[in-house]
């Protein structure tokens, strides 16, 4: 009698947690799911537009945050992706080139600014002209992205070739895999100085900003966004709210520049 009360308990239970899984997967089949790379440097404000639009739409968003030349490769090689979001147009140039994106969806969202940043406990006075001898005004190396494919790293060196300043720091360069992980390099106090983009700045209390580049110095600093070639037909919806004029106040607390339509 034992056994048999135990065999109808375990079968009991069985019947509970597959009626559960069930439900389970009934309540996930609901939920469409769009999968977005973008760009390092907008890992937070992406990530709380991404929560804000999960909380008013029945999908799950799934992030993934690299080098935008990370990134461009990966869904070169069929990564499965909905939207890109890439740092620059060379990027999404390489795409579009690989028929990987919907060109007709293609659009700038914001821009950014790229500034020298240094540990909070250390200054650094830059004159932003040729003839200022920057490479004598701090010690050690300079962390930026790799400027051989990092959006970050190719702005810092078209603006130091522009000041004349690059012939003086290539060999004291950190190069990084992206913008994030130059920044670190900077907060950790591994480096006396870093380029970065000022969201990036902006997001940590651990380091300083020496000053801007001026805009001449290097091309405009767009970020496009587009839907991949095989997107979910949900993703657009998306798209179209992180370019909306309603995210335009995540955006600009992040440090970024909305683009007027």
């Amino acid at each position: 009698m034992k056994r048999l009360q135990f065999l109808i308990c375990v079968l009991a239970l069985s019947c509970f947690v597959s009626s559960s899984w069930v439900a389970l997967a009934a309540e996930q089949d609901t939920h469409s799911t769009i999968t977005v790379f973008a760009a390092s440097s907008a890992t937070k404000v992406v990530t709380d537009l991404a929560k804000k639009y999960e909380a008013n739409h029945p999908v799950k968003i799934r992030l993934s945050f690299a080098s935008s030349s990370v990134l461009a490769r990966q869904i070169e090689q069929d990564a499965p992706c909905d939207v890109f979001l890439s740092a620059d147009q060379i990027w999404m140039d390489y795409v579009s080139e690989k028929h990987k994106i919907q060109a007709e969806s293609r659009r700038d969202i914001v821009g950014n600014r790229l500034v020298i940043v240094t540990p909070a406990n250390k200054k650094l006075a830059v004159t932003f002209e040729q003839g200022f001898d920057f490479a004598g005004s701090f010690t050690g190396r300079l962390a930026m992205g790799d400027p051989a494919h990092v959006p970050a790293g190719i702005y810092a060196r078209e603006a130091l070739q522009h000041l004349g300043w690059w012939n003086s720091l290539t060999n004291r360069l950190a190069p990084a895999e992206n913008v994030r992980a130059a920044l670190k390099l900077v907060e950790l106090g591994e480096v006396d100085a870093g380029i970065v983009y000022f969201s990036d700045a902006k997001s940590s209390a651990k380091v300083m900003v020496a000053g801007q580049f001026p805009e001449n110095t290097h091309s405009a600093i767009r970020y496009p966004a587009a839907l991949c070639v095989k997107a979910n037909p949900d993703a657009k919806s998306f798209l179209d709210f992180v370019a909306a004029k309603e995210a335009s106040s995540a955006w600009i607390t992040a440090g970024f520049i909305p683009l007027a339509p």
